[in-house]
């Protein structure tokens, strides 16, 4: 039997049209493709039959979970190249357009015959399961009380050991606010300090933080700025990290922890919101309910501090679909919306938006630190969850940082108000001061 390797990167470059920018080592350790670049390693071939019976990217996720396709060298010059590729490509369309031109690739004959040279690499068989790390337990529609604690248990309840690994001492799993030759530690601080100072939050003040975490903005809220302080959070194995380190602070008179979803918080009103990396969990058809529900929780005069991850706007909106890899194996029924529909939402529950800050570049030079982390202590990381956990966030949180870096995604703090019929914003004349040269 010919090497596999040719034979792999032949039919690729057919299928896509344009030249493989990496190397492709196959499981016969026969290679192919362009000398010096990232090697595809490609150990079995099951991943073929994955890919086989479940076309793009899901059936890649599921080989790369189960191990079965690596990559040797950098990785994110991979995934830099190979989404440049695959998901990036001028001749992408969008809904109706997109199915027509799948339909008319199914028709080609050139295309049949590669299809069906992949199905001899692949060996006969039905594909494997696929691997235990994907959510595929879903019940009920999308965004309930009982669906929602199901997908952020999937995601966060995976060990605090394991977050502290990737994480760091700060146990913040949102974006950083990076100085220059900062250090994340650092970073994370700052960004917890920039949130209180946006919020001008003062002693006395009842501040509810919506998808606490493990607890560190109520926690340095409390202890820098003298606030009582409410956190809820779905996730059962953060309440109890969090009221952990409450008590080690000796904190528990001012700082609450609460298994609760944001829909059954009663106990309002509160002189400021923070809602951090979790309105991303709230999906389209409940956003509007969130926003109201947040407005009615705050004081008038009060403030709200929303951060959130945004995609960019699709010129046919209803063609949106959530990335499969992401949906199966990190955040469940997680959905991003552009940046206006998000103030937009916000403003028709009342609140009058004051300022928004974009923190894309940072999140990426975050992202790149928790991989760090990540990938200097691998092996333990694999203790402390699964390999095919451990893999998933190296190739989640990498995809993230270059989807970051090349402007598909954003990252916006949103400061709104919910300002007294009297028109009084609280807020100064100047809250920014910006120099000649844009800094």
């Amino acid at each position: 039997m010919s090497a596999a390797a040719p034979q792999l990167l032949a039919l690729a470059e057919k299928l896509l049209g344009s030249p493989v920018p990496v190397r492709i080592r196959a499981w016969d350790h026969s290679e192919a493709g362009p000398p010096g670049a990232p090697v595809l390693v490609i150990r079995h071939r099951r991943a073929l039959r994955r890919i086989l019976w479940r076309p793009g990217e899901l059936g890649l996720a599921r080989a790369w979970v189960a191990g079965e396709i690596d990559v040797e060298g950098d990785l994110y010059e991979a995934l830099d190249a190979l989404a440049e590729l695959i998901w990036e490509r001028p001749e992408a369309a969008e809904g109706e357009e997109s199915r027509r031109g799948a339909l008319a690739l199914a028709r080609d004959p050139e295309i049949r015959a590669a299809a069906r040279s992949l199905a001899r690499l692949a060996g006969p068989g039905l594909p494997p399961p696929p691997p235990r790390e994907e959510n595929r337990r879903r019940g009920g529609l999308r965004h309930t009380l009982r669906r929602d604690r199901a997908a952020i248990s999937h995601h966060y309840d995976v060990g605090n050991d394991f977050y502290e690994l990737v994480l760091g001492p700060s146990m913040v799993y949102s974006c950083a606010y990076w100085a220059p030759e900062g250090t994340l530690e650092g970073a994370q601080r700052d960004k917890l300090d920039l949130i209180c100072r946006k919020l001008a939050l003062r002693e006395g003040q009842r501040l509810l933080d919506v998808g606490g975490g493990w607890g560190s903005l109520v926690l340095h809220a409390a202890r820098e700025y003298g606030v009582s302080a409410v956190a809820v959070t779905l996730s059962r194995e953060q309440a109890a990290y969090a009221r952990k380190r409450v008590a080690e602070e000796g904190l528990t008179d001012r700082v609450e922890i609460r298994v609760q979803d944001y829909r059954e918080v009663d106990d309002g009103p509160y002189d400021a919101i923070s809602s951090v990396g979790m309105a991303e969990h709230v999906g389209k058809a409940r956003y509007a309910e969130y926003a109201a529900d947040l407005h009615k929780l705050l004081k008038p005069g009060g403030r709200l501090l929303n951060h959130q991850i945004a995609r960019r706007p699709l010129a046919d909106e209803e063609a949106y679909e959530v990335d499969e890899f992401i949906d199966a194996y990190v955040f469940p029924d997680g959905e991003l919306a552009p940046l206006g529909r998000t103030v937009g939402a916000l403003e028709e529950a009342g609140f009058e938006v004051r300022d928004v800050e974009s923190l894309r570049e940072h999140y990426a030079l975050t992202l790149r630190a928790w991989v760090a982390n990540l990938e200097s202590d691998f092996g333990r990381a694999v203790r402390l969850s699964s390999p095919g956990r451990a893999r998933i966030w190296r190739l989640y949180m990498a995809a993230s940082a270059l989807a970051f870096e090349r402007n598909r995604i954003g990252v916006n703090q949103v400061l709104a108000v919910r300002t007294p019929e009297s028109g009084t914003s609280g807020l100064p004349l100047r809250s920014r001061v910006w120099t000649a040269d844009g800094a």
